[in-house]
């Protein structure tokens, strides 16, 4: 009886977590050196050197969250108290914990929006039941510490998703007059 992979299974699950670790994934130097034409030393010590300098901070797999039935991803822009060091910590160790919030930023610009929370979540019903239950249920003063809230649901169609990597190597060749 031979046992069917599934993306989802717990062995698929832990090799995924291996592959997001610093350093665990390195790239392919023939894949580099077929696109490129450069020498493999070259490559290698031009990876080893962006490393160094912190621009490369890692390598890993990029996952479609719909296919493990995650179709909603949630853009929270918040006006929260940060002035109220004490919650505010006690709002960001939750933060942290919270696996389905994958991104929690300062946000400046037009507007009283201090904070910018990303969330993936299968639908929703179910990003309101997780929040709910993850913050405002579970902390008391959460409605004195966050002000307002502008919550945004991102959906299909996709009119442009470009890889920011891509788009950052594009931005720095048109700047120095090269692209």
């Amino acid at each position: 009886m031979s046992i069917v992979p599934k993306p989802d299974d717990e062995v698929r699950l832990n090799i995924l977590a291996a592959l997001l670790k610093y350093g665990c994934v390195s790239p392919n130097i023939r894949q580099i050196q077929k696109q490129t034409g450069y020498h493999k030393a070259t490559i290698k010590s031009s990876i080893d050197f962006l490393v160094k300098e912190g621009l490369v901070t890692g390598f890993g797999p990029k996952i479609d969250f719909k296919k493990f039935g995650y179709r909603l991803e949630v853009l929270s822009f918040l006006q929260a108290d940060l002035a109220n060091k004490r919650f505010l910590a006690k709002f960001l160790k939750e933060a942290r914990a919270d696996p389905n919030l994958y991104f929690l930023s300062g946000l400046v610009g037009s507007g009283n929006w201090n904070l910018l929370a990303r969330h993936i979540y299968s639908d929703i019903e179910s990003y309101h039941a997780g929040v709910n239950a993850k913050y405002f249920e579970k902390m008391p003063g959460i409605h004195g510490f966050i002000k307002d809230q502008r919550i945004f649901y991102v959906t299909d169609p996709f009119y442009k998703s470009d890889s920011r990597t891509d788009s950052l190597i594009h931005v720095v060749r048109k700047s120095r007059g090269r692209d």
